[in-house]
């Protein structure tokens, strides 16, 4: 039985790209989950806990949407055109590292925004992974 020691360099560069196609698919699907928030107020409710029942808020939250639908598309592209890997990796760590300081700073969100939060943490983490594989890779 082979260990991850003794896998050759080859399947173990596989190995590594695949978890970095893993880690940049699952990272796009956690940005690409504010885009019902397109379809209206009701939908921003749901997914943020606060009533949107102002045009300004709407249209800010409603553009969020199509910012992170950007950011999950770039991600997942990614995932399978290595090209793009660097640029992905820098936007989502920003976004997401940038979320989660002001949300820390801030403070005192509500349960919905909770949920943003783990999912963020959850994103960085992937994101994390891909690019120390990505730089590990590039030596």
């Amino acid at each position: 039985m082979q260990t991850s020691a003794t896998i050759p360099t080859d399947q173990g560069a596989t190995v590594l790209n695949r978890i970095t196609i893993a880690c940049l698919t699952l990272a796009g699907i956690i940005h690409l989950l504010p885009l019902p928030g397109l379809l209206g107020a009701e939908q921003l409710r749901r997914l943020y806990g606060i009533a949107v029942d102002e045009p300004n808020l709407a249209i800010l939250l409603q553009h969020r949407a199509v910012l992170f639908g950007l950011l999950g598309v770039l991600l997942v592209a990614a995932a399978f055109r290595p090209e793009l890997r660097a640029v992905a990796l820098i936007a989502g760590l920003v976004s997401t590292v940038s979320f989660l300081v002001i949300a820390w700073g801030v403070g005192g969100y509500n349960a919905p925004v909770a949920r943003v939060v783990a999912a963020d943490i959850v994103a960085v983490l992937l994101l994390l992974v891909a690019a120390v594989i990505e730089w590990r890779t590039l030596r």
